[in-house]
């Protein structure tokens, strides 16, 4: 039987004009719904001045919730020290110094931009473990969790640092990082959902993911390393500890990871020797905070 070269079924051109059509469609749904929740989730840090994306459904109590959840799941695996030991006694004292300073130093920084605090922190249940472990490491998760890794003790050398360092992890908590960074993550599904409906291949979607990390996510993660370098470093200030302390601490720092870091366009960390100028260009403020909230002489 003698095919029809009108018929529009025996078209394979006009097949692939609608499966492109059908796919351009999609990316343009996708797309729309990325900006729609981009703009709609944004609010404005008091602490920072900026705006900033933190989904309005995830509320306080939820990250509380799922910072607890960590906590308890970490020290499951992990191995705290006694509370009654010297290390453990000595960083508790010094987070007993930063938290008592939380309020104040979120209210400076808030008044510096013009802006109320949110006092997002008054609801912390604060708490901070010590983990055996040869990591030089320390966290705080949503709702005040803490814990500092004894391999991070020999690094520090000094209670100052010891205090730069967790200033630091309490900084990424009071300013909502994990929520942040959860906010991101949905973007970049949304991008996958995009990529898979639409048919891309794999390696297209790959390639359009690796992008977007590279554009987007990782400089986010590093932006979020300096700003808790800056509010934990005033935080540190405040609480009578010497912030001048964290310009060697990160040169030792970067001595314990044998240079092997990785180049900072594809980190979530500024390098090094970035870090060290920024904090540098920070301590003239930090001392200012010492003056300004420290009780004991200078």
């Amino acid at each position: 039987m003698r095919q029809d070269p009108f018929s529009r079924q025996s078209d394979p051109r006009r097949r692939s004009r609608r499966g492109g059509g059908l796919r351009l469609w999609i990316l343009l749904l996708f797309a729309g719904y990325g900006v729609y929740y981009y703009f709609s989730n944004q609010v404005e840090d008091p602490v920072t001045g900026q705006k900033v994306l933190i989904d309005r459904s995830l509320s306080a109590d939820d990250e509380k919730a799922l910072g607890l959840e960590a906590y308890q799941q970490i020290l499951q695996q992990e191995r705290p020290v006694d509370p009654s030991l010297p290390i453990a006694r000595e960083v508790q004292s010094i987070a007993d110094r930063l938290i008592a300073k939380v309020d104040v130093v979120e209210a400076a920084l808030a008044a510096e931009h013009g802006m109320q605090p949110t006092r997002f922190s008054q609801s912390f249940d604060w708490e901070v473990s010590v983990i055996e472990s040869d990591q030089a490491n320390a966290f705080c998760l949503p709702g005040g969790k803490m814990a500092v890794y004894t391999g991070l003790v020999p690094v520090a050398q000094n209670e100052d640092a010891m205090a730069v360092v967790m200033g630091h992890e309490i900084a990424h908590a009071l300013l909502r990082h994990g929520a942040q960074r959860m906010a991101q993550q949905r973007l970049s599904q949304v991008g996958q959902m995009a990529g898979a409906m639409s048919g891309m291949d794999p390696q297209q979607q790959q390639m359009v993911m690796a992008a977007m990390g590279y554009g987007y996510l990782l400089p986010y993660a590093r932006k979020h390393e300096t700003e808790a370098d800056e509010v934990g470093l005033m935080l540190a200030a405040a609480a009578c500890f010497d912030p001048r302390e964290a310009v060697p601490l990160w040169e030792r720092m970067g001595e314990a990871s044998g240079g092997q870091a990785q180049p900072e366009f594809s980190s979530t960390h500024p390098n090094p020797g970035t870090r060290i100028q920024n904090l540098q260009s920070m301590m003239p403020r930090a001392l200012e905070y010492r003056e300004r909230f420290c009780e004991q002489a200078m």
